[in-house]
Protein backbone atom coordinates (compact mmCIF):
# COMPACT_ATOMS: atom_id res chain seq x y z
CA UNK A 1 0.00 0.00 0.00
CA UNK A 2 0.99 3.62 -0.49
CA UNK A 3 -0.18 6.57 0.78
CA UNK A 4 -1.23 7.82 -2.44
CA UNK A 5 -3.67 5.21 -2.82
CA UNK A 6 -5.26 6.06 0.60
CA UNK A 7 -9.00 7.89 0.34
CA UNK A 8 -7.79 10.27 2.52
CA UNK A 9 -5.01 12.44 3.13
CA UNK A 10 -5.80 13.64 7.16
CA UNK A 11 -6.18 11.42 9.28
CA UNK A 12 -9.65 11.18 10.45
CA UNK A 13 -9.43 11.75 14.06
CA UNK A 14 -6.45 14.02 14.45
CA UNK A 15 -6.28 16.11 11.05
CA UNK A 16 -2.58 15.37 10.64
CA UNK A 17 -1.32 14.26 7.45
CA UNK A 18 -1.29 10.44 6.88
CA UNK A 19 1.73 8.24 7.16
CA UNK A 20 3.00 6.10 4.87
CA UNK A 21 3.77 3.42 7.78
CA UNK A 22 0.22 4.34 9.20
CA UNK A 23 -2.24 2.63 6.27
CA UNK A 24 -4.54 -0.33 6.40
CA UNK A 25 -7.06 -1.77 4.30
CA UNK A 26 -11.11 -1.79 5.10
CA UNK A 27 -13.80 -2.89 2.68
CA UNK A 28 -11.60 -2.46 -0.43
CA UNK A 29 -10.31 0.85 -0.08
CA UNK A 30 -7.31 1.90 1.82
CA UNK A 31 -7.18 3.96 4.68
CA UNK A 32 -4.64 6.16 5.90
CA UNK A 33 -4.11 7.28 9.74
CA UNK A 34 -1.07 10.16 10.89
CA UNK A 35 0.37 6.96 13.24
CA UNK A 36 0.06 3.39 13.77
CA UNK A 37 -1.77 4.06 17.11
CA UNK A 38 -4.96 5.58 15.41
CA UNK A 39 -4.61 2.85 12.60
CA UNK A 40 -4.06 0.21 14.98
CA UNK A 41 -7.15 1.23 16.93
CA UNK A 42 -9.25 1.07 13.87
CA UNK A 43 -8.48 -2.05 12.84
CA UNK A 44 -9.17 -4.04 16.25
CA UNK A 45 -12.73 -2.45 15.76
CA UNK A 46 -14.14 -0.41 12.85
CA UNK A 47 -17.50 -0.55 13.42
CA UNK A 48 -16.95 1.94 16.52
CA UNK A 49 -15.37 4.67 14.08
CA UNK A 50 -18.06 6.50 11.85
CA UNK A 51 -16.07 9.30 10.78
CA UNK A 52 -13.94 6.55 8.79
CA UNK A 53 -16.73 5.00 7.46
CA UNK A 54 -17.98 8.58 6.27
CA UNK A 55 -14.96 8.38 4.30
CA UNK A 56 -16.22 5.20 2.31
CA UNK A 57 -19.73 6.50 2.00
CA UNK A 58 -21.08 4.70 4.54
Amino acid sequence: MRRQDAVNSLCPWSGKPVQEDSLTEYRGKVIGFCNPGCRDKFAAAPEDYPEVLKLLGE
